[in-house]
């Protein structure tokens, strides 16, 4: 039996139960309907120490983003290549710091940020790693280049060349004058032949000092060493002798092949008792360590002159050397050629001719003479041809006008 009056079953039922029915307008059907409202905050969410450390992790995570993008364009203007166009050298001083060093080249125009620098030499920890030193920077090199090669300590190198033959005041001199160098000259010349005859290399700010013992130095094992392999029938008293013959040798001839000969007739005259006679020796006596003037030649009347190193006037070997000896040179003295050679004289194309005996020795030099003579009357007779040559048109135009 239908127990439900209104004969709607259940769900009827369920709607008699919610009230009646109120109808909507079309505007009210379309108009939305409230949401669901937010849950109410809670005490804690609302709490003075959430809010600062919500503002606190926020700052912190802005500042590593700042640093972040930071690092990465101080990463690329380290690397990129740098302002100078056309690079430069740059000398780093002993005890120089970082930020010095950082602020020069900025000033210097070498790098854009002395700052950027300083701060990425510390993050390769290089810190204390940049070595004092005078650098060539090439053109547009980057802050890491540049960091590299003052790390690398490989500095630009200077020479200087004594070549041999040189007087001690001769050597001094291009010491002295040497502008990469340091410091004063030595107040004491040290003794004649006693320089090395070498080429060093330094880096700037190296001293004169430095250079003048490297040199006294390197002089006194070289001639140590040739003196401990000279020949056993030398007629030399002393390895000041030996030094004092081969600064002779040195100045004597220029060619290689021919100073052990040199050496020879020197030697040979030396045990006979003859005079060495050495043109070498007449200029030292005249002009000490200066040497002869370029335009000054050697009067007959020089050969004359005594002074303590004349050898055309003194017996045997002068007081001191007369110029620092080379190796070789030293070599053809403690090891001379074997020959019965006394004399000697050039030969007109750098070299000399020998002799034994004077006869054959005056041969030579008349042979020389003549080469000479010849040799004056080719040039004088070049000349006016040059000079016919030259005032022939002159003649012509002459003839012409008239």
């Amino acid at each position: 039996m239908n127990t439900n009056p209104a004969g709607n079953g259940e769900f009827g039922q369920g709607q008699a139960t919610s009230g009646p029915i109120v109808p909507k307008t079309a505007a009210e059907a379309l108009r939305p309907e409230a949401g669901t409202p937010p849950p109410k905050r809670s005490r804690a969410s609302r709490s003075q120490v959430v809010v600062f450390m919500n503002f606190v992790i926020s700052l912190v995570m802005l500042m590593v983003l700042a640093a972040g993008v930071a690092l990465y364009f101080g990463k690329q203007e380290f690397t990129e290549p740098g302002p100078s166009a056309n690079g430069d050298t740059f000398l780093v001083k002993p005890n120089t710091g970082v930020q010095d060093i950082a602020d020069q080249l900025e000033r210097r125009g070498l790098i854009s940020d002395a700052r950027i620098f300083r701060l990425g030499v510390r993050a390769f920890g290089n810190d204390s790693a940049l070595k004092a030193g005078e650098y060539e920077i090439k053109p547009r090199a980057s802050m890491r280049d540049i960091m590299e090669l003052l790390k690398s300590g490989k500095s630009v190198m200077y020479s200087l060349t004594i070549p041999e033959g040189l007087t001690v005041e001769q050597a001094l001199a291009r010491i002295a004058g040497e502008p990469a160098l340091s410091g004063d000259m030595p107040a004491t010349v040290p003794p004649e032949g006693s320089l090395a005859t070498d080429t060093l290399r330094f880096t700037r700010g190296a001293t004169r000092q430095q250079m003048i013992d490297k040199l006294l130095a390197d002089q006194k094992r070289l001639v140590e060493e040739v003196w401990q392999r000279r020949a056993a029938d030398l007629p030399l008293a002393s390895i000041d002798e030996f030094v004092t013959l081969a600064s002779i040798v040195e100045k004597e001839t220029g060619k290689g092949d021919e100073r052990s000969r040199v050496a020879a007739v020197f030697l040979n005259r030396l045990a006979k008792g003859m005079r060495l006679q050495s043109d070498p020796t007449i200029i030292y006596g005249l002009f000490g360590g200066k040497g002869k003037p370029a335009d000054r030649p050697i009067y007959q009347s020089d050969i004359q002159k005594p002074t303590p190193y004349n050898t055309y006037v003194i017996n045997g070997l002068p007081p001191t050397p007369i110029a620092n000896p080379g190796r070789a040179a030293l070599e053809a003295v403690a090891n001379p050629s074997k020959t019965d050679d006394l004399y000697f004289v050039a030969d007109g194309t750098g070299g000399h001719v020998f002799a034994a005996t004077l006869n054959e020795h005056n041969e030579n030099v008349a042979r020389y003479r003549a080469q000479q003579k010849k040799q004056v009357d080719d040039a004088a007779k070049a000349d006016a041809k040059v000079e016919g040559q030259t005032d022939a048109p002159i003649d012509g135009d002459a003839g012409a006008a008239q």
